[in-house]
């Protein structure tokens, strides 16, 4: 079976059993990543504060971390949260927006990959250049320019390899790896660049199928494919009626998403 028919059963799967998710995340796009996350199946529940984080992961299928508005209180709270789902075997999903950019995220991304295994590693191509050690030009959250014509699968290989997790890269071409096996998907649309948070919303949506305990690399490529997908859907909708009414149509199409939309559209290159 390819990684486009198991993903596309995935969905299925999320949508039967309603994974729960909890994401620890950004105040810009938390709504988005609870509405993502309902519209593709899962169940989502945000709880940042160092009293319940580690108790609210221990009874979720899954831990979304997320460091796009740090600030230290929340930081003890992911720290205790990735413990708690390492102590039970909970998958653990990190997005390192960016990464790079400041003193502060650059010391919680070294102390969250030194403390937490990760399953999960999402994020641009700076982003994952700079967690994997490699020379990076951060551009707050976006791929910077300098970085843009770096081979994306060497990054992504080489993160697999040093934290021993799937790696997911997320650009004009996706790649995701778990050091061995590769695809590369070429769904989505430019436009999911203009709306905020539309990688937040790929990272949660990965969490639910992360959460469903299968293999990683293929809940990886579920997520980034069916973000993908719902783009190019949601551009066809409302795409010319302009950024809002895109943002919205995107919710609806993570929502319509099902096992046959998938097969049909996911555009995905195996190696």
């Amino acid at each position: 079976m390819s990684v486009k028919q198991e993903a596309a059963k995935l969905n299925t799967k999320m949508r039967n059993t309603v994974p729960l998710v909890h994401n620890i995340t950004n105040y810009v796009t938390v709504n988005d990543c609870a509405n993502a996350l309902l519209a593709i199946g899962a169940s989502p529940i945000m709880a940042d504060d160092i009293l319940e984080a580690a108790d609210i992961t221990a009874i979720s299928s899954a831990l979304v971390i997320n460091i796009g508005t740090l600030n230290q209180r929340t930081v003890e709270s992911m720290v205790s949260a990735g413990k708690k789902a390492n102590e039970l075997g909970i998958p653990v999903v990190f997005d390192p927006v960016g990464a790079g950019a400041s003193k502060l995220r650059n010391e919680t991304t070294q102390r969250i990959l030194e403390q937490i295994r990760i399953t999960i590693l999402r994020g641009n191509l700076s982003e994952v250049s700079y967690v994997a050690g490699l020379s990076a030009s951060t551009k707050g959250v976006d791929t910077s320019k300098e970085d843009e014509d770096k081979d994306a699968q060497a990054v992504a290989i080489a993160a697999a390899k040093k934290f021993s997790c799937t790696v997911a890269i997320t650009g004009a071409v996706d790649v995701i790896t778990d050091g061995k096996r590769v695809v590369r998907i070429s769904n989505g649309h430019p436009m999911l660049s203009k709306v905020t948070g539309t990688g937040c919303m790929a990272s949660a949506i990965t969490g639910g199928y992360a959460g469903l305990r299968e293999d990683a690399f293929t809940a990886a490529a579920a997520g980034v494919m069916s973000m993908g997908i719902a783009g190019e859907i949601a551009f066809e909708k409302a795409g010319e009626l302009g950024t809002g009414s895109f943002h919205m149509a995107l919710i609806d199409a993570l929502s319509m998403l099902n096992e046959q939309i998938i097969e049909e559209m996911g555009n995905v290159e195996e190696e």
